[in-house]
């Protein structure tokens, strides 16, 4: 296996952000922790490109938070909602056009970790990778296993909770690959908005 794995540089990531996103879909994010190595098939991500898009946070202009956003492609973004859910996203595109991928689903030991905010908390992944180099294979990283998908076999969406994006909530940025069997890992469920949050978080 090890043969054939490749860590993507960040040649990779500097391309146009729907094309990094669709062709994610299928490759596989990996955690090192403590000396040991978690991997996940990535199976949903979603596209948000640059400061017109306006279900994007760098529609609202470069702040302390999005600052990450207009650096270079291939760096962790990695911000927190309603004070409890982490979301993954990589950095794309050129530098000063702020554009990312967020990671939103992976099959991990046989079952479907489904939402930025599960993904994040079976990784361990927090606001303390924010800004870590993606490119570099250390902490965190994405891998090519050799994976190829089949004609048809990716789903082409509208992104999850950007209805007031308006026509840019149309846009079918949101990929998912069709063919998904394993089961849902089971979570803690809650009887407030966070239940849903954590398993559909947008990029705003």
């Amino acid at each position: 296996m090890k043969s054939k794995r490749k860590i993507f540089p960040r040649a990779y990531f500097n391309r146009p952000t729907v094309t990094v996103a669709r062709s994610l879909v299928g490759k596989y994010l990996v955690r090192a922790i403590e000396g040991r190595e978690i991997a996940g098939k990535i199976v949903e991500v979603e596209a948000y490109v640059g400061p017109k898009d306006k279900a994007c946070h760098a529609s609202k202009g470069r702040t302390m938070r999005t600052d990450v956003m207009f650096g270079p492609a291939g760096i962790a973004y990695v911000y927190l909602i309603y004070g409890m859910y982490h979301c993954l996203n990589v950095v794309t595109e050129r530098e000063g056009f702020p554009s990312a991928v967020l990671i939103r689903a992976i099959e991990l030991d046989g079952e479907l970790i489904d939402g930025p905010g599960r993904l994040c908390r079976a990784l361990e992944i927090d606001r303390g990778l924010n800004r870590a180099d993606l490119t570099e294979g250390k902490s965190l990283w994405f891998e090519d296993r050799g994976v190829v998908l089949k004609r048809g076999e990716l789903g082409a969406h509208a992104r999850i909770g950007v209805d007031y994006a308006g026509a840019w909530a149309k846009k079918l940025w949101r990929f998912r690959l069709r063919s998904v069997t394993a089961p849902t890992r089971a979570g803690r469920t809650k009887k407030n908005r966070g239940a849903a949050d954590e398993s559909g978080a947008p990029l705003r």
